[in-house]
């Protein structure tokens, strides 16, 4: 610091705050000040009356004496006027420019206050306060601001360097301020960022949770699936085997003494033997229902496909689902065609007709299979899709219902006894696509409306 006797050496710092004073003592010592400190006013002027300082630091709010009456106790006597006196406040309200002036303040220092300028403010106020003013006036100036009168006896230069002081103040705030807008607009387009991010991870939450679910419930399915399997399964092989080793040690017994009687017991254990393959065989195709995703198809291609896993024999086949109609099942639906085709031939008797339809419902499609056959009795339409049942009939219905469940789809049977059987396949609309593109329009009338 330049140490030339124009500067100050000797300041007085008046804060009633005891962290804030020596705060500001640090701050003044490093620049080579002598420092001495004052709690209130009064305190102020007992310690002025004994050294005079080159210039004051004071608070303005303080008990006893504010900054405001210390100021102008000190500008109103004439052996201190000359005392240069910087107020350190808050500036809320221009009033308190008003009452600095009005007091004599020659500078403001702003809370929070900038280090590195505080001593550049002392500098300025000191070195101009001890410049002539060629043009000072000392009447009193009446000024009337927010309801009250101040008379202001400030000289131009001590308005001029409050005036300056407080336009610099004005401009710091006006660019911290730009500086805070600028701040908040970043970091209001990170939030938007962040909230887009936040609601596509969302989404993406709810998609796996949803997909989550899907699998559970798929997984329970299985589960239960698997769990019938295992009990039905277990219960038959015992009794298949049972019978089996009853069968068989009959004919051992009867192999010497009876032997046309023997081979009738290992006769019955070879039908026995032909029923535990046919268990065998059901659970390995009963595994494989949901195991894989459901997928779209062509329902016209299905039941074309699924002959070839039958003969007919002489019955004739018609098929008048137009081309370009899908839906959504389990990969093994061909099964469920060829089971239906499989149940004309075997147990129709007289079937000459198997004829595959479609029709259009108000909220669903209608799949139909029918022929001309013996039908099915009245008081076996339901049982046939049971497991009990098919072990005598085969289990070709029960995993047909089975397989059409897996995506909400029913079967049932609702031919008339002795003039036909007829399967109805209701499909809910969201599991049937027609793809206009793909159906020819000479063919769109086999959408047939409901029957009366």
């Amino acid at each position: 610091m330049n140490t030339t006797a124009t500067l100050p050496k000797k300041i007085l710092i008046v804060e009633d705050n005891r962290t804030q004073a020596e705060y500001l003592r640090y701050i003044l010592a490093k620049e080579g000040y002598d420092i001495s400190l004052a709690s209130n006013g009064v305190e102020a002027l007992t310690l002025i009356s004994q050294e005079q300082p080159d210039l004051i630091l004071t608070d303005v709010l303080m008990p006893e004496m504010d900054g405001y009456t210390l100021c102008t106790a000190i500008k109103t006597n004439p052996v201190i006027a000359e005392i240069p006196v910087i107020l350190v406040t808050n500036l809320y309200d221009p009033i308190d420019v008003i009452k600095g002036l009005a007091a004599g303040a020659d500078n403001f220092i702003i809370k929070p206050f900038d280090p590195s300028g505080i001593n550049r403010r002392i500098v300025s106020t000191y070195l101009t306060r001890r410049d002539t003013d060629p043009g000072n006036c000392s009447l009193p100036l009446d000024v009337s601001f927010a309801g009250e009168s101040h008379q202001i006896a400030a000289n131009r230069r001590q308005v001029l360097n409050i005036l300056l002081s407080t336009y610099e103040i004005a401009v710091k705030n006006y660019s911290e301020l730009q500086e805070t807008h600028d701040q908040l607009n970043y970091l209001n387009e990170e939030l938007r960022n962040t909230i887009q991010e936040l609601q596509k991870s969302n989404n993406d939450l709810i998609f796996e949770n949803s997909e989550r679910k899907k699998v559970e419930t798929a997984l329970a399915g299985a589960n239960n699936k698997l769990q019938l399997m295992a009990t039905i399964t277990r219960h038959d092989l015992l009794n298949q085997l049972t019978s089996l080793q009853g069968y068989l040690e009959l004919a051992y017994s009867d192999r010497e003494v009876n032997p046309e009687n023997a081979w009738t017991f290992v006769r019955k254990a070879m039908k026995i033997v032909g029923q535990t393959v046919e268990t065998v065989r059901f659970t390995d195709e009963y595994q494989h229902i949901g195991i894989k995703s459901p997928v779209w198809q062509d329902i016209q291609e299905l039941v074309e496909n699924s002959m070839r896993h039958t003969s007919l024999n002489q019955i004739r086949m018609e098929n008048t689902i137009p081309h370009g109609i899908r839906i959504f099942a389990d990969p093994l639906i061909e099964k469920v065609f060829a089971n239906l085709i499989h149940n004309s031939v075997k147990y129709g008797t007289k079937s000459t007709l198997i004829r595959f339809s479609i029709e259009k419902r108000d909220n669903s499609f209608s799949l139909f299979c029918e022929d001309d056959g013996v039908g099915i009795p009245s008081d076996e339409k339901e049982k046939i899709f049971t497991f009990q049942y098919g072990k005598n009939t085969g289990l070709g219905l029960f995993l047909s219902r089975e397989i059409l469940s897996i995506t909400g789809i029913t079967i049932s049977e609702i031919g008339t006894p002795g003039v036909g059987a007829r399967f109805e396949i209701c499909c809910p609309v969201e599991v049937i696509i027609m793809d206009s593109k793909g159906i020819d329009p000479s063919s769109a009338e086999n959408i047939s409306s409901p029957s009366p």
